[in-house]
């Protein structure tokens, strides 16, 4: 039975590469290759190539320091940190909160059983993610420093170690998730939450891993003593690596013992978090006016749950909503200085900074586009909105009014910054304000109308219109597009009419293409909608 369950447990978390969910069967014998060759080459390949150029840069300048345990130390902690990241959400999933919890638990099998294979396919994914970074570190150091026969015992010892790490932490913090989960009624913030915290740390470790891989190769030596000196356990962990029995046999006793903890504690509170639906809290009867909206206010008010429900939705469509106030602070405090230095190298173009500008944050609009896949999102449900007492463009201004909501006000935050910061004249000012507002309208309606237009209802997953659309993809690339075609057309022609006319000139056609999309999702729009 232990086998059957971590087989399936094994077939869940990779069930995109058995099943085609589009076509509702089975995938082919050469699919299911492909998928699986594919996979390896992206992790062994590519993210196996990266953690051993690491490798190769760190390994030799610190075994012939003799500081080889610092270099298992970081590369060590590296694979901790990957395979509990990587394994935490199937642990949330699979470990606490899987879908089928009841059936299983009706089932005449032990707990026990559930719960160990559940925590070895756990295991099994963390490994896999550590893998990637504790194989090309053991062999790049046994390449450098010499194989031996303790360093080979003490390396598996050093591989078996890490990988019990990785268990206990993705157990503890998949516990943390799933409770957490369960008093939230929104849980998809907690996806978005985690997935921006690791997109941060992401690009800032990007940006700084050369600096700090330097930096630590120059002062090897002062790192080591600070270490040695104050955090002796971690001095004893890198030991390991090198061949040290003793620090190897002390930490496989430590981390088995903390292990056994872990698995008493989830054995125990296993079935209440397992069997729980979450927090309902009671609700005393208090007789209150409802408010009445009108048929807008509720159209808008379902598309602002679909969106905020959905973290799919969220980090395709809307990220780059984060990037306005990224762009605000960016200006207060290097506005001046981004102005002085295009006067200094672009004397002959006056007033390239506010055109500039205003074209990066019309650049940075366009990667906001929840409008356009926000009709084939309907899917199977869109008799719904067809069926109401409302007319069809009443649901395609709620439709386009989320995005024109969600980017307006940090659009109008990081403009009026720009304004405020770059020296130029009152009208240029204005018109830096105006300029991006209007195409912010013009980006929400024409959004609106690709959304319409190439409407598509035969998806299975809702990632499909979120990414893979032809109205998504038209939506990013023509509005990058037509942003590169407003700074190039400045270099071309604009120079000769001046930045106050230059800007002027494209709010007012911008506007009118506003008032033409507006018109039109307001006449031909409505109708086509009704008859999709």
């Amino acid at each position: 039975m232990l086998k059957t369950l971590i087989k399936k447990q094994f077939t869940e978390a990779f069930r995109s590469y058995f099943f085609d969910a589009k076509k509702n069967q089975m995938r082919s014998k050469g699919s299911v290759i492909a998928f699986f060759a594919f996979f390896i080459i992206l992790m062994v390949g590519m993210l196996g190539g990266l953690f051993t150029a690491l490798a190769l840069t760190l390994c030799p300048s610190l075994a012939e320091a003799d500081m080889g345990w610092l270099y298992f130390l970081i590369l060590g902690g590296l694979a901790i940190l990957f395979g509990a990241f990587g394994s935490v959400f199937n642990t949330f999933s699979g470990l606490y909160l899987s879908k089928d919890n009841d059936l299983l638990l009706s089932l005449p099998i032990p707990v026990k059983t559930i719960i160990t294979a559940r925590l070895a396919n756990v295991y099994l994914m963390g490994t896999m993610y550590s893998a990637i970074v504790l194989i090309p570190t053991l062999v790049v150091y046994w390449i450098t420093a010499g194989l031996t026969v303790p360093r080979v015992i003490c390396g598996i010892l050093f591989f078996l170690i890490a990988t019990m790490i990785v268990l206990i932490l993705s157990c503890l913090l998949g516990w943390v998730v799933a409770r957490i989960s369960l008093k939230l009624k929104n849980k998809g913030f907690i996806t978005v939450l985690l997935a921006l915290v690791f997109i941060g740390l992401y690009y800032f470790f990007y940006f700084k891993a050369s600096g700090l891989i330097r930096d630590l190769i120059a002062n090897a030596v002062v790192y080591g003593e600070k270490v040695k000196g104050a955090a002796n356990i971690l001095y004893f962990y890198g030991r390991i690596g090198e061949g040290s029995f003793g620090a190897a046999l002390g930490f496989l006793a430590v981390t088995a013992l903390i292990l056994f903890l872990v698995c008493l504690v989830i054995s125990r509170s296993f079935f209440k978090i397992a069997a729980s639906s979450g927090v309902t809290a009671k609700v005393r009867y208090v007789e209150r006016k409802a408010k009445s909206k009108t048929a807008f206010q509720a159209l808008l008010g379902k598309e602002f749950k679909k969106f905020v429900s959905s973290p799919n939705y969220m980090l395709n469509c809307g990220l780059g909503i984060l990037l306005f106030p990224a762009a605000a602070v960016g200006l207060i405090l290097k506005g001046s200085e981004i102005s002085g230095v295009f006067d200094m190298l672009l004397p002959n173009f006056p007033g390239i900074a506010a055109v500039l500008v205003c074209v990066v944050l019309c650049a940075l609009t366009s990667m906001i586009d929840m409008a356009a896949p926000s009709v084939s999102l309907e899917g199977k449900n869109l008799w719904i909105p067809q069926s109401l007492p409302v007319e069809g463009k009443t649901v395609l201004k709620a439709k386009g009014s989320v995005q024109l909501i969600l980017t307006a006000v940090p659009m109008l935050l990081a403009a009026v910054c720009a304004a405020a910061v770059l020296k130029n004249t009152f009208i240029v000012r204005i018109l830096m304000v105006l300029m991006p507002l209007s195409y912010t309208v013009f980006a929400a309606a024409f959004n609106t109308f690709l959304s319409v237009k190439m409407a598509n209802f035969s998806w299975t997953n809702e990632i499909f219109p979120i990414k893979q659309s032809g109205a998504v993809t038209i939506a990013i690339f023509a509005n990058w597009g037509f942003t590169l075609v407003i700074g190039g057309l400045y270099f071309l022609v604009g120079i000769k009419l001046g930045a106050p006319l230059y800007l002027a000139l494209w709010t007012v056609l911008i506007s009118a293409a506003d008032v033409f999309l507006i018109h039109w999702l307001g006449t031909k729009g409505g109708t086509l909608f009704n008859n999709l």
